[in-house]
């Protein structure tokens, strides 16, 4: 059984973030450029700090990839931290301690919880880990995965449809072709007449100190009927998209396809009508409220999944109580080097979990040990389905 997983290592301010990815194929064509190209993406987008403007991922491709191709092996890659001078004394991992340890953790993030889960004293022990940072070495991953969709002709993409109280009302959505036209964005948003209001919400925000959420919505082109499955709770692909969005830093609730609007009304409004398409030969739905899946497997149709994200908990005017862990006095919480938002951010970050998952089960699917064997499995389970089901 072919499966693609990935684990990350490094810390916010450490030397480097490590990925290594398992379960690609050999003969997939990557390039160092791929992946730095999605991380400057990850960058992008009106009211983040100013460690944005002057960080720089130097990426390093370190194993699995020789002349530009994938051998079939893990592919490890590397994110070296350029400011890791300023931080060799704070976070080396040499015996020592910190002259300035932190200890008023902010409420909303995981430094209290972290803390007391781990029996720490110094909230950066836990920060350091738990710090959005992280998400640098998925998008790493998530080029890989990106990479291998493309092969299949499936195409990922997002854009901001909500910012803090500002919420996109066009129901225009970008195609793969508006990629560069999202991304030109500010804030990463299709929707002009919403994008301004988006941008001065932002800057009235970052007057008073304060942070901001939102919600990106994530769609997938092109993606086979038949991904996942409705025989096991863990393999059902809404469940492990629900997953995999969940645990970007700061996400508090997903939905697919109008999940919650659906909710609110009777049966005869809440589904997709099941078509027959005489000259295509295939099935079709005029509508696409499922988001693309029903039964835990994707359906053939536009794949549509939302995150909402919370504000962000580190504010640039703390003014959350909070409690000194070693004094057990009322304060403030102490303040890292935060964004007003990572809503655009986050928009990228969960494409690369779409991308993961997606890829995941077309490799489950259609298997196979190198790209071209992938390919024509694809081809040849695509050319079964023709006439419909049971043909």
């Amino acid at each position: 059984m072919v499966v693609l997983r990935y684990l990350t290592a490094g810390e916010s301010h450490g030397q480097a973030l490590v990925v290594i990815v398992e379960g690609l194929p050999a003969g997939l064509p990557l390039r160092v450029e791929e992946v730095q190209d999605e991380l400057a993406r990850r960058r992008l987008g009106f009211g983040r700090g100013p460690r944005m403007r002057f960080e720089r991922d130097e990426v390093t491709l370190l194993g699995g990839i020789r002349h530009g191709h994938t051998l079939g092996s893990p592919v490890a890659i590397e994110i070296a931290n350029t400011e890791w001078p300023k931080w060799q004394a704070e976070m080396s991992p040499a015996p020592g301690a910190t002259a300035k340890p932190l200890t008023r953790p902010r409420p909303g993030h995981a430094d209290l919880p972290g803390m007391q889960k781990y029996g720490f004293t110094d909230a950066r022990d836990v920060l350091e880990r738990a710090s959005a940072r992280e998400t640098a070495a998925r998008v790493a991953a998530g080029a890989c995965a990106k990479a291998l969709l493309a092969r299949i002709e499936v195409s990922i993409l997002s854009h901001v449809i909500q910012m803090g109280p500002v919420v996109s009302k066009s129901a225009l959505r970008p195609t793969p072709a508006d990629v560069e036209t999202v991304d030109a964005s500010p804030v990463r948003c299709f929707d002009a007449d919403a994008e301004e209001a988006m941008v001065a919400e932002i800057e009235a925000t970052a007057k008073v100190g304060d942070s901001l959420g939102g919600v990106v919505e994530v769609l997938a082109y092109g993606v086979p009927v038949g991904l996942g499955s409705h025989v096991h709770w863990d393999r059902k692909i809404d469940g492990l998209l629900a997953q995999a969005l969940m645990s970007i830093h700061a996400v508090k609730a997903v939905e697919i396809g109008e999940g919650f609007d659906v909710a609110g009304r009777r049966g005869s409004e809440a589904h997709d009508e099941i078509l027959w398409d005489a000259r295509q030969g295939a099935y079709r739905r005029p509508s696409a409220r499922a988001g693309g899946v029903e039964g835990g497997i994707t359906n053939g149709d536009l794949f549509v999944v939302r995150a909402a994200m919370k504000p962000l908990s580190t504010l640039n005017r703390p003014v959350l109580r909070t409690v000194d862990v070693t004094t057990k006095e009322e304060s403030v919480s102490f303040k890292e080097r935060t964004d007003v938002t990572a809503v655009p951010a986050m928009g990228v970050v969960a494409e690369t979990m779409v991308a993961l998952v997606l890829a995941g089960e077309a490799l489950r699917k259609f298997g196979g040990d190198s790209v071209d064997e992938f390919v024509r499995n694809r081809g040849a389970y695509l050319e079964s389905l023709a006439g419909g089901a049971g043909s």
